[in-house]
Formats: C-alpha cells, structure tokens, sequence
C-alpha cells in the first residue's frame, strides 16, 4: 500500500511540475512601463532658484534600469539667470534625457541663442545639467552678433546660457561680404 501511495505521490509531482514554457519566460521579461505626458511644462530650480523653463508637446518616460524621457516631437528651454530674467533660449525637434546621468541629448535642427544675438547651430548636442555646459563633437555654425561673423567647427564645449563658447576645431570664418578666411585648430 506503501508502495502504491508513493507511486501517485511522484506521478502527481511530475504531472504537477510541467510548465508552459512561455510562462517561464514572461517571468523574466522585463516588462518596460511607459508614462506619457502632453504639452509639457517643466521648471529646473537649484537652490530654490529657477534656472529653466522646459515645454515639449509629447514627453514618453520609459521606466528601465536607466531611467529614460523622450520628447520625440520636439522641446523648447529658456534659460534664466539668477534675476528670472532670460539669458538663452533652446529649440530641437528632438531629445532623450537621461535621468541617472543627467544629461539631455539633442538632435535635428538643434539651435541656441542669447540675449546678445549669437546663434548657434548644429545637428546634434548634449547638455549636461550638473555642469551646466552644452557640448558636441559634430559639426557647428555659430553667428556672432558683436564682433559681426559666422564661424564654422567641429566640436564645441559652451556654458548653457552661452555666455562662452570653445570650438575644438575652426574650419573658417565669415568676416562679412562673403569672405572667408581659413584658420588653423585652434580654440577662441
């Protein structure tokens, strides 16, 4: 009788331990949560005082080992100084910023411009917030409103208010009435 006991016992914990195979699987899947917000508004403050104004039509967050927020139609940042008064202003049709790291990555038609008129240009750009620096290895176009020129790189770091700049390479200058002149690597 003994024997027959443990016989049912080990058929009913064999029959009782088959999985479904995708069952095991979805266990480990991570599952991605995703959070959507529309016509974003968004203020960055340090210390209680608010640096920058953040308005994206579409922001996705992606919940993730890194924690991710993706403005896929586009962002706008006015950055203020220490007054509230507006310092620089920031458009992309594009950006990913990464929550761990602190950083925002730009793309696609990125501009910057300051309340002395220079403009910058280029495709692709990173704003690192715990610095307050912007930065790229691609290539730039910066219009300069006093000295008037259009200067042309590869490579810049500059503060986020884009009070300064430093190009890693210049590849030519415009001086006005189409000329242009070549200079060296160098760094202004």
């Amino acid at each position: 009788m003994n024997k027959i006991v443990s016989v049912i016992i080990g058929v009913l914990i064999l029959v009782g331990c088959e999985n479904d195979i995708h069952k095991v699987q979805s266990l480990s899947d991570k599952s991605t949560g995703v959070e959507e917000g529309k016509d974003i508004v968004s203020f960055l403050s340090q210390s209680g005082v608010v640096k920058a104004k953040l308005t994206a039509p579409l922001m996705l967050r992606t919940l993730l080992d890194t924690v991710k927020v993706e403005f896929p139609k586009g962002l706008h940042v006015l950055f203020y100084d220490s007054l509230a008064n507006p310092e620089s202003d920031l458009t992309s049709k594009y950006g990913n910023y990464y929550e761990n790291d602190n950083k925002v990555f730009l793309r696609d038609s990125v501009r910057v411009f300051n309340v002395k008129g220079d403009t910058l240009w280029c495709k692709e750009l990173y704003w690192d917030q715990n610095k307050s620096t912007f930065f790229t290895d691609k290539p730039i176009k910066i219009s300069q409103h006093q000295p008037r020129q259009t200067i042309y790189g590869l490579g810049m770091t500059a503060d986020q208010n884009f009070k300064w700049f430093s190009i890693k390479k210049i590849g030519k200058i415009f001086t006005g009435h189409d000329n242009f002149m070549s200079v060296p690597d160098s760094t202004l």
